[in-house]
């Protein structure tokens, strides 16, 4: 029989679980404050050793383990972690001036299939439930030396493993988890959700105020080029998709991101600078320019950094707001999936 989540629960569902085993309310607070401290359930030490007996025989208080890590020159770091179940997912920690950032997985693959990522390889394997994700912030917080008085995590963002909006009810409990004043108490305006480009699910993230940085996964100009690199775009037409972000920022106030990875002789053109202008035109939005991370199953060549900077100049003189993104842990298989895939392959 496979044990219960503990960190899929809210405080309020561990009250009623600690209830129901002939426990004070209260306990459930209790259990909350530790879980978010990193800890198994033999080291909740204000606990009763028989409630706690009783919990670990229907419940886990941490579903996973970081299996490996990999420390990069840039100081960040890949982790690779490993489920009760087997299944391995990836995540990297990125130093910055303003605070450091967590980039969480919020499946095991992934269906949308692009043509440049390696997490898509292979397929969906399954989705992965609200502590599951979790449980990566805490343990990367555990392992840096924090609790959950005292994190070192600033910034989460949602761009691992997977299609956050494709599992969006894990997703959207997780958000609600992370942000908990009694857990890590990351402010969702600190959270930064990436997407292909869900339309109705942005719709109702924004209906439902969550309130977090949108990044759609823009990469083309046109319908029928982003086809090419992306399969969604076959499902939602450009209009569509740039339609549901702008009701985003309509909704929540929230300047929204367009990811636009930059493919060797394939999105940089001027036209698609000129395209690229009119799509973020007439609300808050900024164009994060990425430099291709090379996947040999893919194919697809990334640009040089002097072809990277003359497209972010024609957007400059355009008016476009853009920058270049930073890239971490390239030394380290740093792009999404490749970690978990060079993994698998060697096993």
């Amino acid at each position: 029989m496979s044990l219960e989540i503990l960190l899929d629960k809210t405080e309020e569902e561990l009250s009623k679980i600690a209830v129901a085993m002939g426990q004070p309310a209260f306990r459930g607070k209790q259990i909350f404050k530790w879980l978010y401290n990193g800890v198994d359930l033999a080291a909740m030490s204000d606990l009763p050793l028989s409630f706690r007996a009783e919990l670990a025989k229907k419940y886990t208080a941490q579903p996973l383990v970081i299996h490996e890590k990999f420390v990069s020159k840039d100081g960040s770091i890949k982790f690779l972690y490993r489920y009760a179940d087997g299944n391995l997912i990836e995540g990297v920690f990125m130093p910055h001036d303003y605070g450091n950032t967590l980039c969480v997985s919020t499946q095991v693959g992934c269906r949308m299939g692009c043509a440049f990522c390696a997490s898509g390889i292979g397929g969906l394997v399954r989705n992965l439930s609200a502590g599951e994700i979790v449980a990566q912030a805490v343990a990367v917080n555990a392992y840096l030396g924090g609790n959950a008085s005292d994190r070192k995590i600033s910034n989460i963002v949602l761009m691992g493993s997977g299609e956050p909006l494709d599992n969006y009810d894990n997703v959207t409990k997780f958000l609600r988890l992370i942000s908990h004043k009694n857990g890590l108490c990351i402010g969702l305006r600190s959270v930064s959700l990436s997407t292909c480009g869900l339309a109705e699910n942005i719709r109702r993230l924004a209906d439902e105020n969550y309130g977090v940085t949108l990044s759609l996964s823009l990469h083309a100009t046109t319908d029928e080029a982003r086809a090419q690199l992306m399969p969604i775009a076959k499902r939602y037409t450009l209009k569509e998709v740039t339609d549901a972000v702008k009701y985003y920022f309509e909704k929540t106030g929230r300047r929204v991101i367009f990811e636009y990875a930059m493919v060797k002789d394939r999105n940089m053109s001027m036209f698609d600078a000129k395209r690229l202008r009119e799509l973020t035109r007439g609300y808050p939005a900024h164009v994060n320019l990425i430099r291709l991370n090379y996947v040999k199953e893919k194919g697809l060549q990334g640009c040089t950094e002097a072809e990277a900077q003359r497209f972010l100049q024609r957007l400059t003189d355009l008016g476009v707001s853009a920058t270049l993104r930073r890239s971490f842990g390239n030394d380290v298989g740093g792009a999404c999936g490749q970690l978990r895939r060079k993994f698998l392959h060697d096993r």
